[in-house]
């Protein structure tokens, strides 16, 4: 297990922190807002490259070092000097972040304070829950700039919200506060200014205490299950609950239960 306070930076604007069984991911771009540059995008992809090799980080949050921003989505003024073929280039390079938070094995949590704005949403959409402060101000605005939401929001935000829904912030290109949000469930939790990322990491540290084989397994499951008919997701909840089974966790598990003991799980 990573000591407290373990850090590590990933170019020159991801800072990945550890916090025992948790780790942060935090951006840190703050000249830009945490604007997605090309570079940051490489940044983020391999820091969660890092963190889906990592068996002891149980849960990864995902946070930002600017006091008024998540993440105000694509770097534009980078984007304004690009050619056709240097957005093309850049293309797989922005995916390759996106679905490095999404692919992520562990829970992922995003830690939400100020302007989440769409690629910065869509970085949040990646994760399995939001928390957001009074503060912030969501929503997915690319149709605005002639473009489309193209880090996963069109298919994660109807998947939190319905289809309809979806389609009316997408297509409006809105900006929903805090309140709005929560209530629409664009995020999950909403806390007071200020408290997002202390929040957050108190809920990672509450899950961590849990089987790391047991919660990679459960996401696994919720993710592959999605979507599917009832009789094929079962299915994929059996294939995930035979891979627990047998595993060591599930044998502490078991006995630190029947000896009203807290479990110290081996992880495998």
């Amino acid at each position: 297990m990573a000591e407290q306070g373990d850090e590590r930076r990933f170019g020159e604007h991801v800072v990945v922190r550890r916090h025992g069984y948790v780790a942060e991911l935090a951006l840190d771009r703050p000249k830009a807002m945490n604007a997605v540059s090309t570079d940051m995008a490489r940044s983020i992809a391999d820091a969660c490259a890092h963190l889906a090799a990592d068996r002891d980080a149980r849960v990864t949050v995902v946070t930002s070092t600017h006091e008024r921003a998540f993440c105000v989505g694509a770097d534009l003024k980078e984007r304004n000097s690009f050619t056709d073929a240097d957005l093309m280039r850049q293309r797989p390079l922005a995916r390759a972040a996106y679905t490095g938070v999404l692919e992520l094995p562990m829970p992922t949590i995003a830690a939400v304070h100020g302007f989440a704005l769409g690629g910065g949403f869509e970085l949040a959409l990646s994760c399995d829950l939001i928390v957001a402060d009074a503060t912030a101000v969501v929503g997915l605005p690319e149709v605005s700039v002639g473009v489309i939401p193209g880090g996963g929001g069109t298919q994660l935000l109807p998947r939190r919200v319905g289809a309809a829904r979806a389609a009316e912030l997408i297509f409006t290109a809105r900006r929903l506060e805090a309140a709005e949000a929560r209530e629409l469930g664009l995020v999950d939790d909403l806390v007071p200014e200020g408290r997002d990322r202390d929040e957050a990491l108190d809920l990672a540290a509450r899950i961590a205490a849990n089987s790391p084989v047991g919660l990679r397994a459960a996401k696994r499951a919720l993710r592959l299950g999605h979507g599917l008919d009832l009789r094929t997701g079962l299915e994929v909840e059996d294939a995930a609950w035979r891979s627990v089974a047998f595993s060591g966790d599930r044998a502490e598990g078991v006995s630190a239960f029947n000896e009203k003991r807290t479990p110290q799980w081996p992880g495998e």
